[in-house]
């Protein structure tokens, strides 16, 4: 049995080894990609903060008037460009046009309610729909420093001159949050569900074209019917195809890894403050750990695209059928990434769901090995169950003979 199953093995992977096409989904796409994304979502993330941070904000103020400190407080930003519309009712319409960034309207109440002593209510005005300026965000941190120092004001008239006594005044009660999460699962639950989803997609496309090519190309090439002349039992045949297939998303999921600690190892140094403490945190048996999860993903993939692909006249229509699985099987990888979904036993049911799952805890740093082992198993019983399937399905003449 050994014999033929190896010697179809080597004959499919050199056929595979052969075709262009599979080569760069194996082999090209794992080893650019992932740095090259890593590299692009960092650096797009880090440039957006800081061009949010340092962009210069157009705005108009209305009623100045009424709280003339506060419209100083705004003057003093060097960030703040302040202009000048006709009139108050134009300002949604200049908002909308990006004529201007914001508008503040203080109404005419507000210069009493300050010398009463209460609270005042001035309006901004903003395009909401729209985050990547931080607006909001920094008006208040304008506002919130001229709270501040109108707080000491007032607090000084009434006799609350220390620092430490405004503080017991303002915050009777202070809360210190202990959170006992560390950095690396804080930052893990965040990022940690993006990495399988990537993994897994990695793994599909490592296995479409070896699938396709050692399926219906074979009923393309004319080689399928000498395949089967040939004195070697047909599950020693699907088991050597399978092989192939299943090596083929092995390589692209040993080359993401690879490419990914490689990444790790470099920029774990570059990066500074918590993002790099969390990089820096992921060691290479947690890589092996995510590698051996994927491992019985890529025996799902390779059992049943190689069970399509065998149905199929010709590759095109193996494209066509194998493309809605594409859809099918990364649904649930998205999953894991949708709030609340936590591995549980439920969770770790569901197949290619409990493998996200599994991974993102293994990112997390707070892995239940105990579940490990059962989602690893289940996985592996599925992997198995599909195999059978395939053997079953390779040996029905209308399904290879298709007319």
């Amino acid at each position: 049995m050994r014999e033929g199953v190896t010697t179809v093995f080597f004959k499919e992977m050199r056929d595979i080894l052969r075709d262009r096409k599979t080569l760069l989904l194996m082999i090209v796409l794992p080893i650019v990609v992932v740095p090259l994304l890593l590299n692009s979502l960092i650096s797009f993330v880090m440039e957006q903060q800081k061009e949010a941070e340092t962009e210069v904000l157009e705005y108009v103020i209305f009623g100045e008037e009424h709280a003339p400190d506060l419209a100083n407080a705004f003057a003093k930003i060097k960030r703040f460009k302040k202009t000048t519309i006709e009139s108050q009712e134009e300002l949604v319409a200049a908002i909308r046009s990006d004529e201007i960034d914001f508008g503040i309207v203080i109404p005419e109440k507000a210069a009493s309610r300050l010398a009463e002593k209460s609270q005042a209510t001035v309006e901004l005005h903003y395009d909401n729909a729209s985050s990547g300026s931080r607006v909001e965000s920094r008006v208040e941190d304008v506002v919130d420093e001229y709270n501040e120092e109108l707080t000491k004001a007032r607090l000084i008239e009434l006799g609350v001159t220390s620092s430490r006594k405004r503080r017991a005044v303002l915050e009777p009660v202070h809360l210190a949050e202990k959170g006992t999460g560390d950095i690396r699962e804080v930052l893990g639950d965040n990022l940690g569900g993006m990495l399988p989803y990537f993994f897994i997609a990695f793994c599909f496309m490592g296995v479409v074209y070896p699938a396709i090519h050692l399926g219906a190309g074979e009923k393309e090439r004319g080689t399928l019917e000498t395949l089967l002349l040939a004195p070697i039992p047909r599950h020693q045949i699907v088991l050597g195809k399978f092989l192939a297939v299943f090596s083929g998303g092995i390589i692209a999921v040993l080359l993401n890894i690879a490419s990914l600690g490689t990444w790790i190892a470099i920029k774990a140094g570059q990066l500074r403050g918590t993002l790099g403490t969390m990089i820096g945190s992921i060691g290479w048996l947690d890589l092996t750990l995510l590698a051996l999860m994927l491992v019985p993903v890529a025996a799902m993939f390779a059992s049943l695209l190689l069970s399509v692909s065998i149905y199929a006249r010709n590759s095109p229509e193996a494209s066509s059928l194998i493309s809605p699985f594409g859809i099918v099987m990364i649904v649930p990888a998205v999953l894991a990434m949708l709030p609340g979904v936590e591995l549980n036993w439920f969770w770790a049911s569901i197949p290619i769901t409990n493998i996200s799952l599994a991974m993102k805890e293994l990112v997390k740093g707070t892995m239940d090995y105990t579940m490990l082992l059962a989602i690893f198993g289940s996985s592996t019983l599925i992997a198995g169950l599909l195999l059978f399937f395939c053997t079953k399905w390779f040996n029905r003449e209308t399904v290879l003979f298709r007319i």
